[in-house]
Order: structure tokens, then C-alpha cells, then sequence
């Protein structure tokens, strides 16, 4: 019998992964910094203003409890998602007046005390805010941390895209990223109609990667990691392509070149529309 896996446990991750972000601050050029990203309208030094904004507000509205702005009144997903991308864009636009030198040195400022509130945080206890990707209205801090996790993941991987710098696509920071990525999937599949037992399997290739189950139960779709040789459809593709395809960098119909379909094609394929951020 298929289970929801178990927590995924990353509050070690923190610390390391900034780690590895400062010593790729450290290391860029004038130009890099002003290098394209696939992160829109974003260049280099735009995002690394964003991954401060991160810290900042972790620090302010997570652990001070300070709510220095009023939200308007959200009754959708999209204004939600509207109301974000209003907040981040007035952040980096602000973030245009900062040096590279003076957003090293706020990293270095908030960086340590970020890393170790998510480690004080209790697993279990409930989250400040849901998330909302994963179409929970109510989270546990396991998967908010996790959350936050994948948020410095992506952001520092957009960086290293861009000036050609690899580091972070491995077992030990990867695996984690995808692995909280996939709660999206039975979001993804909720008006998916299917017969009891129906499976679909997710595979990403490469060191990082892994395979992923969704099965098709009396109350929903259960995520699972366990084995399961009878499949109903199988989809596979490059970690390369699926870090950048469910944060909404890339679309389905960029890369039907790159993905392997057995099985139930239409099934299979509707797991290309997971998006695992606020977009």
C-alpha cells in the first residue's frame, strides 16, 4: 500500500547552500552581474537582490512578526500571486540603487540568522504562511521550510545558469528541491478523473534526480515514492530542463524534444504543467 512520504527534512541545508552562494557572489565579474537570467526580466544582480529580500523578510515577518505592509484584500489565487509579484518588483526595483559590494555585504549580514531560525522552527507545528502551490490552505512548517528551501535553491541556480557556474546540481541540493517540488503534483492532477488505482510515474534523470508516483485513490491522488512495477504512465526528462520547467521558466511545448513517454500519453503528460512557485 502506497503512504505520503515522509517529511522532507532540510533546515541542515541552509547554511551550506549560502555558503555556496556567497562563494559564487564573491566570485563574479562587473558583467556577470549584469547578465540575463531565465528569470524574466531579471538580470544577475536582480536576483541576488531578491534572494536578500528573502532573508530580510524571513527575518521581519517570520521571526519579528512584523507586518509592515497591509495586504489588500486577496480572494484568489491569482491576486495572491499578483500581490507577490508586485512586492518582489518593488524590492529589486528599489535594490537597483545597491552596489554588488553592498548586497554582498547585507547577505552577509542577514545570512546566518535566516539559516538558523529555519533550524529553531518545530516540524510540526503550523506555518505561518501555507503553501499555496501545493493547494494547502493550512501548511506544517516542514513543508514551509521546504518551501523556502526550494526559493533558495531556484534563485541561486538562475545565477549560476547565467554565468555558466555549476555547483548546486547534485544529490545533496538538488534531490531536496525536486523532492518538495513534487507536492505540487497531486494539486496538478485534481480534476484529473481516473479509475482507482491508476498510477503515473515522474522520473527525473541525472545525479539529483529520482522517480516520483501518483496514484489515483478513493479521496484523490496520493503522492508516493515507493516502487511500483505496474505502471499506468511514465514521463521522463532531464534535471536540467525540469528545474527551470516547474518554476515556469520554460513550457510543456518547449520541450517536447527533450521528455520519454510510456503508457497513457495524455496522462503522462499533464505532469508538464506542475508549477512549484508562486506564478
Amino acid at each position: 500500500m502506497q503512504t505520503q512520504p515522509a517529511p522532507i527534512q532540510v533546515q541542515h541545508l541552509f547554511e551550506p547552500l549560502d555558503d555556496s552562494l556567497m562563494e559564487l557572489l564573491y566570485a563574479l565579474t562587473p558583467a556577470d552581474w549584469e547578465k540575463s537570467t531565465v528569470a524574466r526580466l531579471w538580470k544577475v544582480k536582480d536576483v541576488a537582490a531578491h534572494l536578500l529580500d528573502g532573508n530580510i523578510r524571513t527575518l521581519s515577518l517570520q521571526k519579528d512578526r512584523y507586518f509592515g505592509e497591509t495586504p489588500p484584500a486577496i480572494n484568489t489565487y491569482n491576486e495572491l500571486v499578483d500581490w507577490l509579484n508586485k512586492l518582489n518588483a518593488d524590492w529589486v526595483a528599489a535594490a537597483k540603487r545597491m552596489s554588488p559590494a553592498v548586497l554582498i555585504l547585507l547577505h552577509e549580514a542577514t545570512r546566518k540568522e535566516t539559516s538558523a531560525y529555519y533550524k529553531s522552527l518545530n516540524l510540526y507545528d503550523k506555518a505561518v504562511f501555507a503553501v499555496s502551490w501545493a493547494g494547502e490552505e493550512e501548511s506544517l512548517n516542514w513543508l514551509h521550510i521546504a518551501r523556502e528551501y526550494t526559493e533558495k535553491w531556484l534563485h541561486q541556480q538562475q545565477i549560476r545558469d547565467a554565468v555558466h557556474k555549476p555547483g548546486i546540481m547534485t544529490s545533496t541540493f538538488f534531490y531536496p528541491f525536486m523532492d518538495t517540488c513534487m507536492y505540487a503534483l497531486p494539486y496538478t492532477y485534481k480534476n484529473i478523473d481516473a479509475a482507482t488505482g491508476t498510477t503515473i510515474e515522474l522520473h527525473i534523470e541525472g545525479d539529483g534526480g529520482g522517480s516520483w508516483l501518483l496514484t489515483k485513490t478513493g479521496s484523490g491522488w496520493l503522492l508516493s515514492k515507493e516502487y511500483e512495477r505496474n505502471v499506468t504512465a511514465r514521463i521522463s526528462l532531464p534535471a536540467a530542463i525540469a528545474w527551470k520547467l516547474f518554476s515556469k521558466s520554460m513550457r510543456p511545448a518547449d520541450i517536447t524534444n527533450s521528455i520519454h513517454v510510456t503508457g497513457d500519453e495524455t496522462l503522462a503528460l499533464h505532469a508538464l504543467n506542475m508549477i512549484s512557485v508562486m506564478a
